[in-house]
This record gives C-alpha cells, structure tokens and sequence, in this order.
C-alpha cells in the first residue's frame, strides 16, 4: 500500500470514526433526528445518487406522478440517515434499549419456526432486504441471544471494515467474506445454523439470474435458493420497516417459504428466486420511501438490452410499459460452487 492511500485509508477511518463516535454520544433520538437531516441534506447534495433513484422509481411505478416519485426518493435519503443514527448507538445497544426503539412482538413466531427447523433438523435462511433498518434485523436477533452468520463485500478500508465488523457481532454474529463464502454458508446451514441474507442487489451476469422486479427482469442472486434446496433450509423473509406513527421499527416476519423440489435444479432455483423476490418487492410496495432506491438495481441487462441508466429507453406512464421482452433464464448458472 502506497504512502498515499495509507494517507487516504486514515482519513477516511477518521472521518468515519468521528461522525459516529459524535452520534454516538447523542441522546438516541436526537442521533437518529440528526442522522434523518443528514440524509435529506445528501438528496439535495448529490444529484448523481437523485438521478439513479429517479430512474429507478420512474421504472418501478411509471404510473405515480413526479411529485409522488420525489416525495418517496427523499424518503429514502431521510430513511438511510434514520439508519445512520441508529447504528452510531448499536455499541451501547441492550435487549432492554431495543424492545424500546422496536416492536417485536412478531418474535414468539420466530421462535417458534426456529424451533420447527431444529426438529426438522434443519439450519435458517433468513431473507432480508435494503429496507428500513436491515443492519438491525441481524443485530438486534443476536442482542435478543439469536445469533447468525451473514456474508459481506469487505469494505476496500480495511480501518473501516474492521471498525464496522466489530459492531456488527458484538453480540455474537459472524460475518463472511462473499468471495468464495458458498462453502462457509453451506458449512453453517449444515450445522444447524443460521444465515441472513440480503437479494435485492444488482449482480453480475455470472453471479445471478433474470427475474422480473417491478416488472422488469432485474439480475438477482440464486445463492439463497441454491442453498436452500441444496441443504433443507427453512427460509423465512424478515423485515424491519420504520411505523412513523408510533415512531418505532417493527419485526415483520412471514411465514416460511415453501420449497417445491423437482429434480430440475436450474428450474427450481428460478423459481424460488423468483418467489422470494417478489415478497421483497411486496415489502418495497408497502414502504416505497425506506428502501434503497439510490441503487442501480436494473444495472445488469440480458443479452441485447442497453443500458438502463446510461442510455436509458423512454418509459410511458402506464403499468406494464417496460419496452423489452422479459428474458428467459435458458441455461443453468456458471461457475456455481459445489
């Protein structure tokens, strides 16, 4: 490492290190109404992470108006600082601080599943996505005693990967590595384990396949339902949205996912991804405004389609306008792990 990015790594660090330790010594919910301006303050500062969510919202709800798609994208922003003050205070997080900040009256079901899958001797995926407070479904599971492993993209700021991995197994948690962590989740899931899984992001064509998002085919992760039907897994969607009117995140679990096993691999992994994603995209219709729009979901295209953000196509304001034939996942994925 060069002088000068060892220079740029410590600032960066710092900079990091400051603003939290900063929220941090805040009462909690002037953090978190601190961290709600910051993010309002980054929407109107940042016209490149404005012009991603406004492409995005004009291809998942063409039919809303401009002022509607506005008032969601803000929140979004207002939603990530929400998040950021939270966060600054998960080092002094207890089981008491959190069943003040969350409803979690949704946990004796949870623990009831989790029961069902030790009998069936089972491990747990949990599925989550970018929507309200994700850091705090995995946390705030293993302050409550419950914890579980989650794969990662190490931050390239080894200061702050360290920093921030800290935080996040406080209370027990582990994370992995995502480059080669197949056999480590396969390894958890085995051992009766739990994972929690994130698959609203874009990925590369040799790491997803096409499944329609909003109606438009978005390249998604087949990992979760590879391992799911590779091991037995009970899968179990988890959220956590903000309720602005009781001013407190609430648990929101759905029932299991059933598991259709068919002896067509490739076809079974399409179709549970397929499934899981639209009980995302369910979640992101209830909360439009928490979840994470600034995020170049449709980046990834199938064959022959340009791109949507650098050369995007008109789009009209109807349901249903997507100006290209959904793709069809003909092939098995590549380079999967055993």
């Amino acid at each position: 490492m060069s002088q000068q990015s060892e220079a740029v790594q410590l600032v960066e660090y710092a900079a990091v290190r400051l603003l939290l330790s900063f929220l941090g010594l805040l009462p909690r919910r002037l953090a978190i109404g601190l961290g709600c301006s910051l993010g309002r303050i980054t929407y109107h500062a940042s016209r490149k992470l404005r012009s991603t969510g406004e492409r995005n919202l004009l291809l998942a709800f063409p039919d809303i108006s401009p002022d509607e798609r506005n008032r969601i994208l803000r929140g979004c922003f207002t939603n990530l600082g929400r998040q950021l003050g939270l966060f600054s205070h998960f080092s002094k997080m207890t089981p008491e601080i959190l069943a003040e900040i969350a409803e979690t009256d949704g946990l004796g079901a949870f623990w009831e599943m989790l029961r069902a899958a030790q009998v069936k001797g089972s491990g747990v995926i949990l599925v989550t996505a970018h929507l309200g407070a994700w850091e705090l479904s995995s946390f705030g599971l293993s302050a409550l005693g419950h914890p579980l492993s989650f794969p990662v993209r190490r931050i390239d700021n080894s200061r702050i990967e360290s920093f921030v991995d800290s935080i996040r197994t406080r209370f027990g948690n582990r994370s992995i590595d995502k480059r080669g962590g197949l056999r480590s989740m396969l390894k958890v899931l085995r051992a009766g384990g739990t994972l929690g899984l994130l698959m609203d992001i874009n990925m590369l064509p040799r790491e997803g396949i096409f499944v329609d998002f909003f109606g438009v085919p978005a390249s998604t992760t087949f990992t979760v339902a590879q391992l799911a039907l590779r091991t037995n897994a009970t899968v179990i969607p988890v959220f956590v949205p903000w309720d602005n009117e009781r001013k407190r995140y609430v648990l929101s679990l759905s029932a299991p996912v059933s598991i259709e096993h068919t002896g067509n691999e490739d076809e079974d992994i399409r179709r549970l991804t397929a499934l899981l994603t639209q009980v995302i995209e369910n979640q992101v219709r209830r909360f439009p405004d928490q979840w994470l729009w600034i995020h170049k979901r449709w980046r990834t295209r199938p064959p022959g389609e340009p791109d949507l953000y650098e050369n995007p196509p008109q789009i009209s304001a109807r349901r249903g306008s997507y100006p290209f034939q959904p793709f069809k996942h003909e092939e098995a994925p590549q380079n999967r792990e055993p």
